[in-house]
C-alpha cells in the first residue's frame, strides 16, 4: 500500500468510529467538503501537510495516525452481542489498532531496558478436569502459582496480573455493552484491556480482569480478530474462573457463615467489600451454592437495600462502591519512569507512549520528584 492509501483507509476509520459525516469534519478543517472528500478516497496523491494536520486536529489524533501504516493484531478476543452497525465495528477496529500500538510501545520499552516478563500462567490449563470443575480448578491452580493463600482476596489485581507477566490497560472506551477484551502471547501479550468509563464499577472492572484472564487461560484457540460473536459456554466458563478466582469457595462460606446473624442486606454487602466485587456476584455466588432462593432472592435483598438506605437500588448502582484507585495499573507507567530517568527514553518519546501532551508530561516528571 502507498502512503495515500494508508491515510485514505486511516480517515475513513478514524472519521467512521467517531460517528462523524466528510461535512462534519472538512468544515472543522476548514476545507472544502470535495477537498476533504479527495483526500479520504486517495484522489489526491500527495495531500498538503497543512490539511492534514488541520483534519487531525478536526479528529482530535495526531497526525501520525493519518500517516502512519496501521499495526494490526490477529490473536484478539473482542466479542459483544451488542456490538452492531457500520459505526460499532469501526469503533472496534479503531480500539483494536490503539491497543496494537500500545503493546507495540509496551514490548520496545521492555527491550530497552531489559524488562521482559515471562507469562507465569502459561501451563495453568494443562491436563485441567472437564466440565463446571475445569474452570474452578484453573481459578485454584492461579491462585497457588501467584501465591494468593486460599483464605486470602486478591487485593491488587492490576498488579497481580502485571507481575505474572500479563500487560493490563485501562482506558475509557465508548462502545455500547463493551467492558474489556484481551490479546494472546503472539501479538505482544498476553494483555488485558479493561473500559474504565465511569459508568462502570471499579467491581465491575475487576471483574473484567479476572474475566479476561479465564479467556486467556481456558479458551486459547478462540483468539481471533475476525470473530465477533460471543460463544455462551466459554463466557460462562470465563464468569465461573474469575468468581472463584476472587472468591475462593472455602473463604466465602466461612464469611458468610460469620454473619450469620445479619440482616440480608448487611451479609451481602460485607462479603462484597471483603472479596472486592460486586453484590450481584455475592447473590449469583449464593444461588450457586443453593444458599438462597433464587426466586426470591433479588426482590428481598432490593427490598432490605431501599429500608436500609431510603433509596431504590437501580441496574447501574454498586451499593458501597470501590474508589478508582482501587483499580490502576502503573507497570508501563513505572517503565517510563525508568526510562526518562536513565536517559534512554527522550521526554517527548515518554509522552507519546502515556498518551499524554509534552506539557502534561512535564507536570506528570515534577510529581516524579517529590517522591522518590
Amino acid at each position: 500500500m502507498t502512503a495515500t492509501d494508508h491515510i485514505a483507509g486511516n480517515l475513513r476509520r478514524i472519521r467512521t468510529s467517531k460517528g462523524l459525516s466528510q461535512d462534519e469534519v472538512a468544515q472543522g478543517a476548514d476545507l472544502s467538503r470535495n477537498a476533504y472528500r479527495d483526500i479520504e478516497t486517495g484522489a489526491t496523491g500527495n495531500p498538503r501537510v497543512g490539511n492534514l494536520q488541520a483534519i487531525a486536529r478536526a479528529l482530535g489524533v495526531g497526525l501520525v495516525e493519518l500517516l502512519a501504516a496501521p499495526p494490526s493484531l490477529t490473536t484478539v478476543r473482542f466479542r459483544s452481542l451488542k456490538m452492531k452497525g457500520i459505526r460499532q465495528e469501526a469503533r472496534r477496529g479503531q480500539i483494536v489498532l490503539d491497543v496494537a500500538r500500545w503493546l507495540k510501545d509496551f514490548s520496545l520499552l521492555e527491550d530497552l531496558l531489559g524488562q521482559k516478563k515471562e507469562f507465569r500462567l502459561d501451563r495453568v490449563s494443562v491436563s485441567l478436569p472437564g466440565g463446571r470443575r475445569r474452570a474452578v480448578a484453573a481459578a485454584e491452580r492461579t491462585r497457588e502459582v501467584l501465591g494468593i493463600s486460599s483464605d486470602e482476596p486478591v487485593r491488587d489485581i492490576c498488579g497481580l496480573l502485571e507481575s505474572a507477566g500479563v500487560k493490563v490497560r485501562a482506558d475509557v472506551f465508548d462502545l455500547e455493552g463493551f467492558f474489556g477484551f484481551s490479546v494472546g502471547p503472539a501479538d505482544g501479550g498476553p494483555a488485558v484491556i479493561v473500559n474504565v468509563r465511569s459508568d462502570i464499577s471499579v467491581e465491575r472492572r475487576i471483574f473484567t480482569s479476572a474475566h479476561e484472564l479465564g479467556h486467556l487461560l481456558l479458551h486459547p484457540d478462540a483468539y481471533d480478530v475476525k470473530k465477533v460473536a460471543e460463544d455462551p459456554e466459554q463466557e460462562k466458563e470465563a464468569d465461573c474462573f474469575a468468581s472463584h478466582f476472587l472468591m475462593p469457595d472455602r473463604p466465602f462460606r466461612k464469611e458468610w457463615e460469620n454473619t450469620r446473624g445479619l440482616r440480608l442486606v448487611h451479609r451481602v454487602l460485607h462479603v462484597k467489600r471483603i472479596f472486592r466485587v460486586s453484590y450481584m456476584t455475592v447473590i449469583y455466588r449464593l444461588i450457586e451454592m443453593q444458599l438462597v432462593d433464587p426466586d426470591k432472592v433479588w426482590m428481598f435483598f432490593k427490598a432490605e437495600y431501599r429500608w436500609r438506605y431510603g433509596q431504590a437500588l437501580t441496574k447501574k448502582v454498586e451499593p458501597l462502591p470501590l474508589a478508582d484507585v482501587d483499580f490502576l495499573e502503573d507497570r508501563l507507567s513505572r517503565l517510563v519512569r525508568m526510562g526518562v530517568e536513565s536517559e534512554k527514553l527522550s521526554l517527548s518519546r515518554a509522552a507519546e507512549i502515556l498518551n499524554l501532551s509534552l506539557d502534561e508530561m512535564r507536570e506528570h516528571t515534577l510529581s516524579w520528584e517529590r517522591a522518590a
